[in-house]
């Protein structure tokens, strides 16, 4: 990988990680665009695309830094508030934590290819316009309740909920910032509240999910399938990285400010128009979707399962 491919797919990254518009679907446009979609690349660059993450976690601990104090001395006794939090976003984080070991190598094999993620984009549009429509009170559809709660008026039942809407973005194309925030709206929470907790959920979510990743690709890696540093070069991983965390912390106040203004349905809309675009692309066999280890017909028994991008 070249660092100007690096620093394409890190902002990428840092620019989808927390709009609700699936990160997934614009790494894969942009990877099978920029060559890097090959069967010997694929496991590498899978990975990569989850590491970059860590650009991603960086801008929220800077972004948010207060409130991350403020749990750590809710852990110490002194900071109700923050405890609460804190237990919240434990709370949340579970499903995810949980299911996510026991499904991962499933939807790997079964759901990483065009088809289920053009359909996730071009649902999650659609489930997001009306939503917030309804929030709105258009659509003739009933008006939701005012969205006045706060970050600290959120219930531990309410957080569960919303972890487990986390869950259902380990479904590529989905986006896991849609399902959080959204579920947020639910749980009548104010935009700006609900974009603050998707936020913090995303630093035990999106560090596991990193951590984990990255055991496994050096875990598995053999003379024949090396790992990601090896294929794509230390130097690059690194510039990734860090143009993840400029961009990622430019997108989340930008995102704040968005929401707090105009709402989800502009975000509904783009989701629609790369759901066709990405189809387009299949179509005329521009971009391609490599299909993971022991999809096809013939397995592959003796190759690991390969990382799967987040959402």
């Amino acid at each position: 990988m070249t660092p100007l491919q690096a620093v394409i797919l890190g902002l990428i990254e840092g620019i989808t990680e927390y709009l609700p518009v699936s990160s997934t679907g614009h790494l894969i446009i942009a990877s099978s665009l920029l060559g890097m979609d090959t069967p010997e690349a694929k496991s590498a660059v899978d990975a990569f695309n989850i590491v970059v993450q860590g650009g991603a976690i960086l801008a929220v601990l800077g972004l948010y830094f207060s409130r991350v104090v403020q749990m750590l001395r809710g852990l110490l006794g002194r900071d109700n508030a923050g405890f609460a939090l804190m237990v919240n976003l434990g709370i949340a984080f579970l499903p995810a934590a949980v299911l996510g070991v026991f499904l991962d190598d499933f939807l790997e094999k079964h759901l990483f290819s065009p088809g289920p993620v053009i359909a996730a984009l071009a649902l999650g549009g659609i489930y997001m316009i009306i939503l917030d429509q309804r929030r709105r009170g258009g659509m003739a559809a009933p008006r939701f309740q005012a969205a006045e709660k706060s970050l600290h008026d959120l219930r531990p039942h309410e957080a569960l909920f919303i972890g487990f809407m986390q869950a259902v973005a380990m479904i590529p194309g989905t986006s896991r910032s849609m399902m959080t925030i959204t579920a947020g709206y639910l749980c009548r929470l104010k935009p700006t509240a609900a974009a603050e907790f998707s936020f913090l959920l995303g630093l035990p979510t999106l560090g596991a999910a990193c951590c984990y990743k990255l055991y496994k690709n050096l875990a598995h890696a053999t003379p024949e399938h090396p790992h990601m540093f090896k294929v794509l070069g230390v130097t690059p991983i690194i510039i990734g990285i860090l143009v993840a965390a400029v961009s990622a912390a430019i997108a989340v106040r930008w995102l704040v400010a968005f929401l707090g203004r105009h709402g989800m349905s502009a975000f509904g809309w783009y989701r629609l128009v790369l759901a066709a675009t990405l189809l387009g692309l299949i179509v005329g066999q521009v971009v391609r979707i490599q299909q993971p280890a022991g999809s096809a017909d013939k397995p592959a028994p003796h190759t690991p399962p390969e990382p799967r991008p987040t959402h």
